[in-house]
């Protein structure tokens, strides 16, 4: 009888998790073409929760209200700047790609500059390295500024095109923040019961996660927008023109490490020198090395700490990934996941050394 009931119950248990693998899947194919929409509500939302907190601290009782009014300060704050600066971003890139189609900006005279500028020596050195045809290295930039000018449109009008469905996803992101600000530690614990852990463990499971999950994207997202931000503003104080598509590049540029945001002003500050702006090169670089580089150094700690950190190298290879697979979303959910990955194995490897000495003793 016993043997009886406890075939009947391997075979629920495997009808069950059977069903909840087939429906688990569905749901994820169901939501799927609104995965950037769910990142970016969690995203925001774990922004965004401080402000909520203090307001529900001010308004006692009516977190609806306190929910709404975070709601109002993300569009103001975040949301409708971003399409802004989405419209000047397509303008200032379709004149500046308009200007190379033309042959406004002559890489003839500034590659023929610059050779002219190095020594001899150096020009012999570039030669026996296979860099000796200025010529082609001329086309190959050409061709890369080109490429990235087309990237940028690209991704920028794919928005515009699909109208429909970029105000369909901000719309379902806005719903869902709207939830995860004023649901959020129910929801939390919600998920913390249908981990089958101690009560403990779960605490420190879901403790970890959001503390790594916040880590990550201040370390990423407002690290970015202060050091595109300052470097916009010394392109436009330096006249420099397509500032605004800059910052923009330097902010993007700003989550890779051992690329950062040098990708844009050290080609440009080389460029300024080549032409004969010596002087705007010069407080270029200075302004480059010390003042919009710094930013990662002095401000990360102060915003993160450092026990938080990932290594510059998975955040180099999580963002590049997550760029390839999930397009600029995976800005975000590359380097998220990385995070909840380490945080999963550091918590399996404390669990593991809490038991390991129970073990032993036997």
């Amino acid at each position: 009888m016993d043997n009886r009931a406890t075939s009947k119950s391997r075979i629920e248990w495997g009808f069950i998790l059977t069903l909840l693998v087939i429906i688990s899947l569905a749901f994820a194919f169901i939501i799927e073409p609104f995965f950037g929409a769910i990142v970016w509500a969690v995203v925001v939302a774990v922004l965004f929760r401080p402000v909520y907190d203090r307001l529900v601290g001010v308004l006692p009782g009516r977190t609806n209200l306190a929910t709404v009014i975070t709601l109002v300060l993300i569009l103001l704050l975040v949301i409708v700047p971003a399409i802004l600066l989405g419209f000047a971003m397509v303008q200032e890139a379709t004149g500046i790609y308009q200007r190379i189609q033309a042959g406004d900006i002559d890489f003839d005279a500034v590659f023929e500059g610059f050779e002219k500028s190095l020594p001899h020596w150096m020009q012999g050195q570039l030669a026996d390295y296979g860099y000796g045809d200025f010529a082609s290295i001329r086309a190959e930039v050409e061709q890369y500024v080109s490429a990235i000018l087309e990237f940028l449109l690209g991704q920028i009008l794919s928005v515009g095109q699909g109208a429909f469905q970029f105000m369909l996803g901000l719309g379902v992101m806005l719903y869902l923040t709207f939830f995860l600000l004023r649901d959020g530690p129910a929801l939390t614990d919600r998920i913390g019961d249908m981990i089958p852990l101690e009560q403990s463990k779960r605490h420190i499971l879901m403790e970890r996660f959001l503390a790594v999950i916040r880590a990550t994207i201040k370390g990423s997202l407002v690290i970015a927008i202060i050091q595109g931000a300052l470097g916009g503003l010394v392109f436009w104080g330096l006249d420099i023109r397509g500032a605004l598509l800059w910052a923009v590049v330097m902010g993007v540029s700003s989550l890779i490490p051992a690329i950062g945001t040098g990708f844009v002003w050290v080609p440009v500050a080389l460029y300024l020198l080549v032409t004969g702006d010596v002087t705007q090169g010069v407080i270029l670089i200075l302004c480059g090395v010390f003042v919009i580089s710094m930013v990662d150094n002095v401000v990360r700690p102060i915003l993160v700490g450092r026990d938080t950190r990932m290594p510059d190298y998975v955040v180099l290879i999580t963002t590049l990934g997550g760029l390839q697979l999930f397009g600029i979303n995976g800005i975000i959910i590359g380097p998220l996941v990385a995070a909840l990955f380490i945080a999963i194995w550091s918590i399996f490897s404390d669990m593991h050394e809490v038991h390991e000495p129970e073990r032993t003793s036997d």
